[in-house]
């Protein structure tokens, strides 16, 4: 398949075989040149760990300093003070029940699930919808919390979730191309940093095996993790 002029374009920016820092990598992704779209600049890694083990997994949130860029719809299953908590809040759906009932006929209009403990016994219900998309709230990601209006307004203020998959990779968000240098830096350091400190306690050797920043149609740039 042949490269688009664009896309020879932006890799002709990249040095190949070098091992970048993150500023010098902004730097280069800066020059890009903008299309139609703001495109998405995300980081992706391969993590030193064994995917197939449960307690290897890494997962965790993080909220970016400068947001995403990324305009989230927010469902929230909650009643009475606490749904009305979540509409100040921000969020697009509110409800109970009813909302439950909608979701499970097929409404998938959103993009974060945020629950009060209450609701988790219907919520649950719909484990077979939202668990293969990613969209099941949890404890561990502060999706499911008694502070429903805070958990809102983080999610559409910028915290974003990570997850390693089955190949022990994990992509995150940290901003869109339109983005000042500085701002894309102090995202990018954010989620670094997340990453790091979730590595799990059963995980040996190198953790941060390789590191790559881009944006949505370009070339990855290689990070020099040893300066990370």
């Amino acid at each position: 398949m042949k490269s688009s002029k664009r896309y020879q374009k932006r890799a002709g920016l990249v040095e190949e075989g070098k091992l970048y820092s993150l500023a010098e990598a902004l730097k280069v992704l800066k020059k890009v040149e903008m299309g139609k779209a703001d495109e998405t600049v995300s980081l992706n890694f391969q993590l030193g760990v064994r995917a197939e083990q449960g307690d290897e997994n890494v997962r965790g949130t993080v909220s970016l300093p400068h947001g995403s860029g990324k305009s989230v719809r927010v469902l929230c299953f909650a009643k009475g003070e606490s749904a009305r908590d979540a509409e100040t809040a921000g969020a697009d759906f509110v409800g109970a029940e009813e909302l439950v009932e909608k979701v499970k006929n097929g409404f998938l209009d959103f993009d974060v699930v945020v629950s009060h403990p209450d609701m988790m016994r219907e919520v649950s219900k719909l484990g077979r919808v939202l668990g293969p998309k990613g969209l099941m709230p949890t404890p561990k990601t502060g999706t499911v919390t008694p502070q429903v209006g805070k958990a809102v307004k983080e999610v559409k203020g910028g915290r974003i979730e990570f997850k390693s998959d089955k190949t022990a990779g994990l992509h995150a968000v940290c901003g869109k191309l339109s983005f000042a240098e500085a701002a894309l830096l102090e995202n990018a350091r954010t989620v670094i940093k997340a990453v790091r400190d979730a590595k799990p306690a059963t995980s040996k050797g190198e953790y941060l095996r390789s590191v790559n920043i881009a944006a949505t149609h370009g070339p990855g740039l290689k990070l020099n993790t040893g300066a990370l």
